[in-house]
Formats: C-alpha cells, sequence, structure tokens
C-alpha cells in the first residue's frame, strides 16, 4: 500500500476534488471552517498562492486516484517551522493514508526545506488524528480552551509539533 502511496504537487486540474472537500462538513468540521466554498473563490485562491513560497500544498495519489490534500502552510524560513496542514477524503479514511502521507510531509519538510520543527493544532475531539500525530512523532506543546467555534459550539485544540532532531532520530 504505502509504495503506492505519493505526494505531487498540487495542479489546476485538482480544483474539482477540493471543490468536493472544502464543501464537506465533517471534513470542514476538522479544519474549522465552515463547508462553504465557491468554485470561484478556489480559484481565485490557487492563482493568488501559485507565486507564495512560504506554501506548499500537494495532492496525496494512489494509482492516479486523488485520496486528499497535504500542506505545509506558513512556512517561516527564518524559524525555519511550518504548520502542518492534511485532509483526507471522506471516501478514503480508515485505510491508514494520514499516516503515510503525514510521515511524507514531514520527512519532505526536514529532508527538503531543511526546517527545524513542525507544528500543528487539532480539535482535542479528533483523537484518532492525534494518535496517527503521536506515531508519526508529533508531541503536545499546549492545549487552548474555546479556541474555534464550529457547529453552535465553541471547540478546545492542541497544539503538536515535531522537531527535525527527533524526527531523525527515530529514523536511524
Amino acid at each position: 500500500m504505502s509504495e503506492q502511496l505519493k505526494l505531487r504537487a498540487f495542479e489546476k486540474e485538482d480544483l474539482e476534488f477540493m471543490h468536493k472537500l472544502y464543501n464537506i462538513p465533517e471534513v470542514m468540521r476538522f479544519w474549522f471552517a465552515e463547508p462553504y466554498q465557491t468554485m470561484a473563490k478556489i480559484k481565485d485562491s490557487f492563482e493568488k498562492n501559485l507565486e507564495k513560497e512560504n506554501l506548499r500544498l500537494f495532492i496525496l495519489e494512489k494509482n492516479n486516484e486523488r485520496l486528499g490534500l497535504v500542506g505545509l502552510v506558513r512556512i517561516d524560513n527564518l524559524h525555519r517551522k511550518a504548520e502542518f496542514a492534511i485532509m483526507i477524503d471522506p471516501d478514503h479514511q480508515g485505510h491508514g493514508y494520514a499516516d503515510k502521507a503525514t510521515q511524507l510531509a514531514v520527512d519532505y519538510a526536514f529532508s527538503h526545506l531543511n526546517l527545524h520543527k513542525l507544528f500543528l493544532v487539532v480539535d482535542k475531539q479528533n483523537e484518532k488524528a492525534i494518535y496517527i500525530y503521536q506515531k508519526v512523532g508529533f508531541q503536545r506543546e499546549a492545549e487552548l480552551k474555546e479556541e474555534y467555534f464550529v457547529d453552535g459550539a465553541y471547540r478546545d485544540v492542541v497544539y503538536m509539533c515535531i522537531f527535525a532532531r527527533d524526527y531523525w532520530a527515530t529514523r536511524r
């Protein structure tokens, strides 16, 4: 399975796929966002992001089938850190893809971008995601109470991070 999974650059041809994901309430709840994205807004965002050096967006694929989106966002070259984000299509959840995709992204961040630290924000109730992140090597850094308002309620979040030195120590 994992040998067939790959990350590739997000392309214009992926906009329809992202339009689908951005409008699924169960997906966007964990991104702390409203599941309301027009195709025009997604296209405009894509065009604006083409020139950004502080952003890497990837499509997770298996046998040329799109499974999800993986991002390294807010890349800070001075402090050598970035935020990690992932979104797996609900049709492909439960197959271990998030685990491998996270590993691929972390490896890319530390191997190719020479980052020192990756961090992420996850809904405290998203225990499956927290388990996956910990399995890859992310550690809890902080917890913020009632940080985001989603589906009529405030949500607690967990900040997690992984350092390059710790990641490489587990790979030896």
